[in-house]
């Protein structure tokens, strides 16, 4: 209970340190899209005076060459306070995961073991409730059945395990 709980603090403080620098992102998108809005108008300009386009295609715009194809430039760049906040985080979180995985592997090893032990008792429990007779007498074992020979099972009794 407490470790999902401290998974989610750790996720919630990761998300606080990267919203800090979205915020930046969003506001420097707004001043773009600005200047965007004048780049289609041109755009439009250009394209009606080009004509139609190929086989009267209507759904096919015009391509734009390599070099007017704008590069982004990246995130922005997080403070070295944050790079440690997050890199901190970060290692908390894979302990954290780290040893739920133990815990589980440890559980499963457990259980199977439990397992096989029950299966060793039942058996001894099994062999210990037996009923056995023994044959002195081989010539017997000539005499009897197809089935009757299948129940038949070879014991040591010499009492030496």
């Amino acid at each position: 209970m407490t470790q999902k709980t401290d998974k989610d603090a750790v996720s919630l403080r990761i998300q606080s340190i990267l919203s800090d620098s979205q915020s930046e992102l969003k506001e420097q998108q707004k001043v773009d899209s600005d200047s965007d809005s004048s780049d289609e108008e041109t755009h439009q300009k250009t394209s009606e005076v080009r004509g139609k386009r190929p086989g009267n295609r209507f759904w096919k715009k015009d391509r734009k060459r390599f070099s007017s194809v704008v590069a982004t430039r990246g995130l922005k760049r997080i403070t070295w306070d944050q790079k440690e906040k997050l890199r901190h985080e970060l290692k908390h979180a894979k302990q954290l995961s780290r040893t739920l995985k133990e815990e589980r592997s440890r559980v499963k090893q457990e259980t199977r073991e439990r397992r096989q032990e029950n299966l060793k008792r039942r058996e001894e429990n099994a062999r210990k409730s037996e009923i056995v007779t023994v044959i002195k007498n081989t010539s017997k074992l000539k005499r009897l059945k197809k089935k009757q020979l299948r129940s038949i099972e070879k014991r040591d009794t010499s009492g030496k395990v």
